[in-house]
């Protein structure tokens, strides 16, 4: 039987959603205070309301000193929705849990990423160091009618296969690298901080980073739950050039 074709959607955004998470400035304390206090950090570890307030000093030196491991003693979920482009390069940072969405197990939806019109398009610079710059009108309207024209081209010709009975796994093999894709990733506050200091370009880092405009999108969303779940940590990770500990 013939499945009836799908409206092939296309999208500019990339999108966040925090699950589930346990972190807070307070992980890194009790974390950091074993070392020289054993035992009596156990009643703080179990203090869900400890007041972290007056501690910016030592989450400081930690960061600063670049003591990591107390900041691995938390966990955070996201789910993110992007182009399999984006999670191509989420995946080259091997410090962080990864379950995606499988072409192989279920039919992928239509829905393709065309950039909006805001996106630089012009690369210009040197490789480590590149700027992107807009992109005429012209360039614009050429990106996005070729992009859905070869999306639109491709799901159709993966809708046909799938009609002929060709098993998923290989009829996806025709999908371009902008179709969404979805995946839950999990990772901890040391392990974001150094997704982030490469993954966002920022003024005052002590290590310049050039990152992908649609990894960043997915990054800053990121950041900002983080900023949120451990306000400390993230002011000191700032207050240190973005040096991941």
């Amino acid at each position: 039987m013939r499945r009836v074709p799908h409206d092939i959607q296309f999208r500019s955004d990339v999108t966040v959603e925090l699950i589930r998470a346990n972190a807070s400035d307070a992980d890194v304390l009790f974390a950091a205070r074993v070392s020289t206090q054993g035992e009596q950090t156990l009643d703080a570890a179990k203090d869900e309301e400890l007041d972290t307030s007056r501690s910016k000093g030592l989450i400081n030196y930690l960061m600063r000193d670049r003591h990591g491991s107390p900041f691995e003693h938390n966990s955070m979920t996201f789910y993110v929705q992007a182009p399999i482009f984006v999670f191509r390069e989420f995946m080259r940072h091997r410090i962080a849990s990864y379950n995606e969405e499988s072409g192989r197990y279920r039919e992928l939806n239509p829905v393709f990423y065309v950039p909006g019109p805001e996106r630089n398009l012009v690369q210009v610079g040197k490789p480590g160091a590149y700027d992107f710059l807009p992109g005429t009108p012209e360039q614009t309207e050429l990106v996005q009618s070729e992009a859905k024209r070869v999306s639109t081209a491709a799901f159709e010709s993966y809708q046909r296969m799938l009609d002929a009975g060709v098993a998923r796994e290989v009829a996806r093999i025709v999908l371009p690298l902008n179709i969404y894709s979805s995946m839950y990733v999990t990772m901890n506050a040391r392990s974001l901080m150094n997704f982030l200091s490469l993954r966002t370009k920022r003024e005052g880092t002590h290590f310049p980073s050039y990152p992908q405009r649609e990894i960043e999108m997915a990054a800053e969303q990121m950041e900002q739950h983080f900023a949120a779940l451990m306000p400390l940590t993230f002011a000191t990770f700032n207050e240190n050039g973005r040096v991941a500990p």
